[in-house]
């Protein structure tokens, strides 16, 4: 039987300790919308101002929960965001769970952390959610994400006992949903006119994003923005989906529909506005998470930065990689303000775009964010507070060139 833990638990829980390769040298909520405004593309002066906070972790121990209540409140209080509400939390559970980087955690790496999703979970329940269901689309599975985390070694009931009425769901398919939840893009789209995604979604008053602070192979960063590309559900929009409707399982990755637009996805969803659309995932992916955004707003954006990797969203290629120890959470609520600050922090510019660090090879998710209406990405039209961009900065560039010169020595 469930019981909720005291913010006295939270406090006390310990973080896990592990060796790292890199360590850190030594508006208000009630003023926030819950629906996005709808500008056609293009119409960058009506995207809306947001408010990122910056704050410092080193590790996942006791500091953590002061610190993401410092945080909140400095953005105007949980409370006025979410008491008495449904709460939808999207997390990050990128890739294949065998797929470590070295011999580190995923969480420590490439996946959201169960001690900051309970922290959230908890902090979010003292403010006075009346329901928190925390979803993701787990690799190709059906599985419950009870069962993903058990593989890990995690305890999701520390999760599920955090806060009064905690549930989890597995978004890669219909779930306990009767039917998919449309979602149209406002101004009609850039790739895809909208997005079928499970109910759950919609299901909720204010929806999260619980994200990883990390380099992507394919669109240079992923961090909030990125993250809402995982709720597109794998029986529409994976290489096994159904062809004139979904299929009852979730089968394969959605690198054939977004990434190569190798195929379509089920005829039962929106299909492609141009079937000759370039198939260049450097050019679709900001498109499409653009879109997915701007379909489905996100109230408040969570980055975790305190442990994660460098050099790519998972364990793969040959990119140079690294376990690395930032020691720093954004919070915003807007996701191209939240993802601006990060990138800013990663020690890029939010206003770079195709052929500029990270966007080396693709264009910039966060112009796309404002072109349909999400957000600004210029740090000076969005307000920053917390701890100072300077001071938490982490220098991801630097990283990779260490690694390379390492490489060069042996």
């Amino acid at each position: 039987m469930k019981r909720n833990f005291s913010r006295r638990e939270w406090l006390a829980g310990a973080g896990v300790a592990a060796g790292y390769l890199l360590t850190r040298p030594a508006l208000s909520f009630a003023d926030v919308p819950l629906t996005s405004p709808s500008p056609a593309p293009g119409l960058t002066a009506n995207a809306p101002t947001g408010r990122v906070t910056v704050g410092r972790c080193m590790d996942y121990g006791p500091g953590l929960v002061p610190t993401l209540e410092k945080m909140f409140d400095e953005l105007g209080g949980l409370g006025r965001l979410v008491k008495g509400k449904t709460v939808a939390m999207k997390v990050n559970f990128i890739g294949v769970r065998w797929q470590r980087l070295g011999n580190a955690r995923m969480e420590d790496t490439f996946w959201s952390h169960p001690r900051m999703i309970g922290a959230t979970v908890h902090l979010l329940g003292k403010a006075g959610a009346r329901r928190i269901r925390v979803l993701e689309g787990p690799w190709s599975t059906a599985e419950t994400l009870e069962e993903v985390m058990l593989a890990q070694n995690w305890r999701p009931e520390d999760i599920l006992n955090a806060a009064p009425n905690v549930e989890f769901e597995n978004t890669n398919y219909l779930g306990r949903g009767k039917k998919y939840s449309r979602f149209m893009v406002p101004g009609g789209g850039l790739v895809f006119p909208g997005y079928d995604l499970n109910h759950s979604y919609e299901d909720c008053d204010v929806f999260i994003s619980h994200a990883k602070l990390k380099e992507h192979a394919g669109t240079g960063v992923t961090l909030s923005m990125k993250n809402i590309y995982g709720t597109t559900p794998i029986t529409i929009y994976g290489e096994g989906a159904g062809i004139d409707e979904p299929s009852i399982r979730p089968q394969g990755g959605r690198g054939g529909v977004f990434h190569f637009a190798r195929r379509a996805p089920s005829k039962s969803a929106p299909q492609q506005l141009d079937p000759n659309f370039s198939k260049d995932q450097g050019v679709r992916l900001p498109r499409i998470i653009a879109e997915l955004n701007a379909a489905r707003p996100v109230h408040l954006a969570i980055i975790d930065g305190i442990r994660t990797a460098s050099g790519a969203e998972t364990n793969y290629g040959n990119r140079p990689q690294a376990a690395v120890n930032p020691g720093v959470i954004i919070a915003g609520t807007n996701t191209v303000a939240a993802d601006a600050v990060a990138m800013s922090v990663m020690g890029f510019d939010p206003l770079a775009d195709r052929g500029k660090p990270p966007f080396a090879n693709c264009d910039s998710t966060l112009r796309f964010g404002e072109e349909l209406g999400v957000g600004l990405r210029d740090l000076n039209r969005n307000e920053v507070v917390g701890v100072p961009i300077a001071e938490a900065r982490f220098d991801f560039t630097a990283v990779r060139e260490r690694i390379l010169r390492e490489a060069k020595k042996t």
